[in-house]
């Protein structure tokens, strides 16, 4: 799936089916991980493993801009019709010109061909960018869940995926 974006790169932002094990991601979970070093002064201890991102319960997906590796994104299953977007995570260099966006419409699409009918995520206080994407994109906030529900720094959203 390919989202343009023209006025703020030169060449679309293209989304891609990838494999948990797949070197591009792993070097994107990597990042992902010392963000959140940075921000919250620990890796990300959820428990996941690589097999819930494989179809067709899961998916993860990599964000490219031209030949540049941009992004990721993740979701899976959470409940019966939920399913949950994890390793949400942009490359510095090309934050601001819509690859998370691109990135979370692929995943919800997906996740809607999955049969899923709503999704969830959290995300925490010290990533305010995230915040305000998921409120942009129609996400509102759900009873805490997951790893961290008893943070005081977790915030977790949902979202409707039966409507458009």
């Amino acid at each position: 799936m390919t989202a343009d974006n023209s006025t703020a790169q030169a060449f679309p932002i293209e989304v891609r089916a990838s494999a948990y094990d797949d070197p591009d991601v792993l070097a994107l979970v990597a990042e992902v991980q010392q963000e959140y070093v940075v921000r919250y002064g620990s890796e990300d201890a959820t428990p996941m493993s690589p097999a819930e991102f494989a179809a067709p319960e899961g998916a993860f997906v990599v964000a490219y801009i031209g030949s540049q590796l941009a992004g990721c994104g993740a979701y899976r299953r959470h409940e019966e019709s939920v399913a949950e977007i994890k390793r949400m995570y942009v490359r510095t260099a090309f934050r601001g010109r819509g690859v998370a966006r691109a990135l979370l419409a692929d995943l919800e699409g997906r996740a809607r061909a999955a049969g899923y009918t709503s999704i969830v995520l959290e995300t925490g206080d010290r990533q305010p960018e995230a915040v305000a994407l998921y409120a942009s994109a129609g996400y509102v906030e759900v009873e805490p869940f997951g790893h961290y529900r008893c943070s005081p720094l977790s915030r977790s959203f949902g979202k409707d995926l039966a409507t458009r």
